[in-house]
């Protein structure tokens, strides 16, 4: 997995993955809910491609964080096959979590380069610098590594 150099700015989690797969095989990973539900967050089966659909998922909740373990999702926007914008926020409307979720798709030669783009994270927050991190590393060794093994078994 290649990675951008750190650039120092906290707000923004910044992910880069080439996948082996034509980009046609990755929308379908991050848009097919019965595909979703196999590597992102249980809810994510109720995923619709649709700008303004909303629906919940959830995880472990994380104190340290501030996070509640359930997250409320709305579709921002989409280009079919090469942007998906989506918004998560933590459903207690007490806990600061909002940030914004952007995948984006390029094709290299026969497989997609991935990238994403978690941001909103509030550096002033000491909690939400946790967030950061376990999502930083959340991002990296778990959810695209389960995208990754989810496609080759396609």
């Amino acid at each position: 997995m290649s990675t951008p150099p750190d650039d120092g700015d906290l707000t923004t989690i910044r992910v880069d993955q080439f996948l082996p797969h034509p980009p046609a095989k990755v929308w379908r990973a991050l848009t097919e809910p019965a595909l979703l539900a196999q590597w992102q967050m249980p809810g994510s089966e109720n995923f619709r491609l649709e700008v303004g659909h909303r629906y919940t998922m959830t995880s472990v909740p994380r104190p340290n964080a501030n996070f509640s373990g359930t997250v409320d999702v709305q579709v921002l926007a989409f280009e079919p096959e090469r942007m998906l914008c989506v918004r998560w926020a933590d459903a207690d409307p007490s806990r600061p979590a909002d940030w914004t979720i952007t995948w984006t798709l390029e094709q290299e030669g026969c497989g997609t380069r991935l990238f994403l783009v978690h941001e909103g994270f509030d550096p002033d927050d000491p909690a939400q610098l946790m967030a950061r991190k376990i999502m930083d590393g959340g991002w990296r060794s778990h959810v695209l590594r389960a995208l990754g093994q989810m496609l080759d078994g396609l």
